[in-house]
């Protein structure tokens, strides 16, 4: 009982230094999509007025709207909005705001950009500028790079989120990394600097939060796992760690907080390792700013990290110890990306949410989210739709609230990745912590392809997709019919992969949801479409066998673009004869640099592009003969 009044004294004392630290009385948001809306929620939670800032394409989003005020700062390229210094300085200006907090991205990590803040007696709210020059640029951190032979790392001074990130193992593809990373930088960041490390083939990737005051008091918050990773990008995060015991959190806490102490750092920030299979952690760099994940460690410290980061800022002590900091519980964050993940583990998708429902009806279950139905999904900013983040008492329970929690998304519109999220956190290998940064690609050699099914699951998906047909069949009686003719049962002939499975169905059905509760011989399921399946009456199918089968196209001759993006370079002419394997073309998309090569040697016979025309997926670049 004595535990359970502690925690309330100790949150109703928590309450009331919320409410009675002054702290500023508004802060513009210098950044977009769902981590704007992250900030803007704690400000509304502390009374502090927000205003926000957007791109002209950006003028309906959801930070615009939930903001008590909003400046447009220039059309949609990042350069000329969110990365345009002059127009922001303006915006804060003529609004009056008296801190600024950037998010992470774009200009979270400028120097130059909190040294104009400063300037203008405009509160930053992350670290003092000599701390970004020590730590979060990392060319100055390096007095000098000992390069030890292949593989490197090469990486955006200014960089994060895996933009601006190659690995080299040779001479050639370090030529091409510089020239991709430094594009990718400067589209990203506005500084297309770049740095080499030595790159340590197959470690876990696992980072330190820490937080620390301008007092010289400082805290590491435990540690986050995020060694789920495609292209240098994280996809799951969890916190704690399966891997890490006492000693090693501790070891590599204390060397965190140590460092951050060692640059008079302040706000929070992420300390980031890379740790071997005997537990030998190795430094990796420094974020000066919040981290994408931060909120699985505020799920089990109790901490509101965007709340400790305006305090500090303002200049208050922490209010914690380090003995003050728990581990309660276990967390998940999945990253919910508007993306293909049959295509690289994940490609660009564009396009309008037609429809969209967030699983917050679940217990224990966190959206961090920037958009909502009738939202788009452009080829301007990064794909990212949601953080979905479950939390239970143990990894288990939040393992299956996340399973639970993907069931329950409904997005349409876009295509997006939660069939391979679903298939990760569920896999034997995730679920015993037998996970490295070369996860996905061990696991699935050759590619995504999807959930493949055993013979159980195989009958249970045939039943649900004839229970889906009957209640789209319901839906268009109940429309076009004003007097349709009950019926409970139904005879069809499902289609998967070759041949027809006959089926008989029966019962009820809610016509309302896009979410359909099934009993499937006893057991409880929530439905949705992930697998192409095709359902036919009985007769249809019989006469579907007369049917020509469609020819594929063959794509040795072309190059169409895998997703919809910009054309950043052409590299070769009607005339030129290319090799197999040579670099044709580089399409942008979100951020990202693709550099699109040919699959056989061949003279080109046409050309259908050229650099800055915009393309969606499946247009015709480049013909060969």
């Amino acid at each position: 009982m004595m535990s359970v009044v502690n925690v309330l004294v100790k949150l109703m004392i928590n309450l009331l230094i919320c409410f009675s630290s002054q702290t500023f009385d508004k802060i513009l948001i210098a950044n977009r999509g769902e981590i704007a809306c992250r900030v803007i929620k704690t400000c509304k939670k502390m009374g502090i007025q927000t205003v926000a800032v957007h791109s002209d394409v950006d003028s309906s989003a959801v930070h615009v709207k939930m903001a008590d005020e909003a400046v447009c700062v220039g059309s949609a390229p990042t350069s000329k909005s969110y990365l345009n210094m002059d127009a922001i300085m303006d915006a804060i200006r003529v609004t009056g705001a008296q801190a600024v907090h950037p998010g992470y991205g774009f200009l979270s990590e400028n120097k130059d950009f909190a040294k104009r803040l400063a300037a203008e007696g405009v509160t930053f709210i992350g670290p003092d500028t000599h701390a970004i020059l020590a730590m979060g640029d990392k060319i100055e951190m390096l007095t000098f790079v000992l390069l030890l032979g292949y593989p490197v790392m090469i990486k955006a001074s200014a960089g994060g989120g895996g933009k601006g990130m190659r690995i080299a193992w040779n001479d050639e593809e370090t030529r091409e990394g510089f020239r991709f990373s430094s594009q990718e930088a400067e589209s990203s960041f506005g500084d297309d600097r770049l740095l080499i490390e030595k790159y340590i083939d197959n470690p876990r990737h696992i980072e330190i939060q820490v937080l620390a005051d301008k007092h010289g008091n400082a805290l590491w918050l435990n540690e986050r796992e995020c060694s789920i990773q495609r292209r240098n990008q994280k996809v799951v995060e969890e916190a704690p760690s399966t891997f890490l015991d006492q000693d090693t959190r501790q070891a590599m806490g204390e060397q965190a907080v140590q460092l951050a102490k060692a640059v008079q750092y302040s706000s929070a920030g992420t300390v980031e390792f890379l740790v071997d299979s005997k537990k030998n952690f190795y430094f990796l760099e420094m974020n000066t700013r919040l981290q994408v994940e931060h909120p699985i460690t505020e799920c089990i410290t109790g901490l509101d990290l965007v709340e400790q980061m305006i305090r500090v800022a303002k200049g208050y002590r922490l209010q914690h110890k380090q003995e003050d900091i728990p581990i309660n519980g276990w967390a998940i964050e999945s990253r919910i990306y508007a993306e293909d993940p049959y295509k690289s583990f994940g490609l660009p998708s564009i396009g309008r949410l037609s429809e969209y429902q967030e699983p917050l009806n679940l217990k224990n279950v966190r959206v961090d989210s920037g958009i909502e139905e009738g939202s788009d999904i452009s080829i301007y900013y990064d794909p990212m739709i949601s953080k979905l983040v479950t939390y239970g008492a143990t990894r288990g329970e939040a393992l299956a609230r996340m399973e639970d929690a993907l069931d329950n998304y409904v997005i349409r519109g876009v295509t997006h990745n939660i069939s391979l999220l679903r298939e990760i956190i569920t896999h034997p290998r995730f679920i015993s912590g037998d996970i490295s940064t070369n996860f996905l690609p061990e696991v699935y050699p050759d590619g995504f392809k999807g959930h493949q099914l055993e013979a159980g699951k195989r009958r249970e998906l045939l039943a649900s997709a004839a229970a889906l047909y009957v209640t789209v069949q319901l839906r268009s009686q109940k429309v076009l019919s004003p007097t349709p003719v009950e019926r409970s049962h139904w005879e069809l002939c499902v289609q998967l992969g070759e041949g027809y499975v006959p089926l008989k169905v029966s019962g009820q059905w809610n016509l309302a949801s896009p979410l359909l509760p099934l009993s499937i011989n006893g057991t409880q399921r929530m439905l949705q479409v992930n697998f192409q399946v095709r359902v036919l009456s009985k007769l249809a199918a019989q006469l579907n066998s007369y049917m020509p089968e469609k020819v594929p196209e063959d794509t040795s001759s072309i190059l169409r673009s895998p997703m919809p993006g910009t054309v950043v370079a052409m590299s070769v002419k009607p005339g030129d004869t290319v090799a197999e394997g040579q670099e044709i073309c580089v399409i942008e998309a979100m951020k990202m640099q693709n550099s699109l090569t040919a699959v056989k040697q061949a003279k080109v016979k046409s050309v259908q592009c050229k650099p800055g025309e915009t393309v969606g997926e499946g247009d015709l670049l480049v013909e060969l003969e």
